[in-house]
């Protein structure tokens, strides 16, 4: 089964699995990487204010060839240089090169100034302009969500967070809550448990299934987050890897197998939020991401000092 298409509560549609910039600084480099991914087969590319590389994915995105209707964009609002979301719009749509972006996030609850409501009706002003197809959230908790629901006019189509099996239980309820309400779930840093948190409790279990299905640890976590219904955001430099991230979509995950790497997932709480901060945070600590993973942690970002 491949990456499907996932239906928006606004009738549009996302694909399932994205090609994630995060950490591709700019320069060359991200043109030539959202070319590549784009060149195997990802038809989503994930890019934010705070990244700093819209333009190059943008020129990926015009070199590319495809069809503008073919290529699934999403950027986000960070509050980036302290401009406002109609002004920050305006100027990733330059950036990318483009008249309208797919799906455009709110980067996190704090950058909604001066409060969540306020903020969703200048996203919702944009849908109706025409300049994004749908608008959604990332890093929102179920308090926010409920927030901003409470005002809402369009429901937010989407929200991004932090999953993998060592946080699932405790952002389950963030992905029940956007079930319950039609929100997608969009899952960043999936594969951290092997690529920034080797050694964990994951390692047997991930090592054992992959064996068995003739796959790949990688495969098997993103194979997880699409049995959650969720879409994958993820990236890599490799070629060949990027040509099995799609190949996940295949992996027939039984219950037995969701429930061992859950189980595993729940005994990595020796995996502190310090750590988990110093590992994954340390390389690109972005203001928006930052701002993601320290309210994960229930840490106060402005207070925690990476050492």
């Amino acid at each position: 089964m491949p990456w499907d298409l996932i239906k928006l509560n606004d009738g549009h549609s996302i694909p399932s699995i994205a090609f994630g910039t995060w950490k591709l600084g700019n320069g060359q480099a991200p043109t030539d990487q959202v070319d590549q991914a784009l060149s195997v087969g990802f038809g989503h590319v994930d890019t934010a204010q705070a990244y700093r590389n819209e333009a190059e994915a943008g020129i990926a995105i015009r070199e590319s060839g495809l069809a503008r209707e073919d290529i699934f964009i999403t950027t986000k609002y960070s509050g980036l240089d302290g401009l406002d979301i109609p002004t920050s719009i305006n100027n990733s749509l330059k950036n990318l090169g483009v008249s309208y972006v797919d799906l455009y996030l709110i980067h996190h609850p704090r950058l909604a100034v001066p409060d969540i409501p306020t903020a969703w009706k200048e996203m919702e002003v944009l849908k109706e302009n025409g300049l994004v197809k749908s608008i959604g959230v990332s890093n929102f908790g179920v308090v926010e969500l409920e927030v901003l629901l409470g005002s809402a006019k369009i429901k937010p189509a989407a929200n991004q967070i932090l999953l993998h099996p060592y946080v699932y239980a405790r952002q389950k309820p963030i992905v029940d809550y956007g079930a319950k309400h039609g929100i997608v779930t969009e899952a960043y840093s999936a594969l951290s448990p092997i690529t920034s948190l080797p050694g964990g409790p994951l390692d047997d279990p991930l090592s054992k299934i992959a064996k068995r299905l003739g796959a790949t640890n990688d495969q098997v976590l993103l194979a997880w987050v699409k049995a959650k219904g969720a879409v994958v955001v993820t990236t890599s430099s490799k070629k060949d890897r990027l040509q099995g991230y799609l190949r996940a979509a295949d992996l027939e995950l039984t219950s037995d197998d969701i429930l061992a790497l859950e189980k595993a997932g729940a005994q990595g709480k020796q995996l502190t939020a310090k750590t988990y901060l110093r590992r994954l945070v340390v390389v690109t600590l972005s203001g928006a991401v930052a701002l993601g993973l320290c309210s994960y942690m229930g840490l106060d970002v402005f207070k925690f000092k990476i050492v």
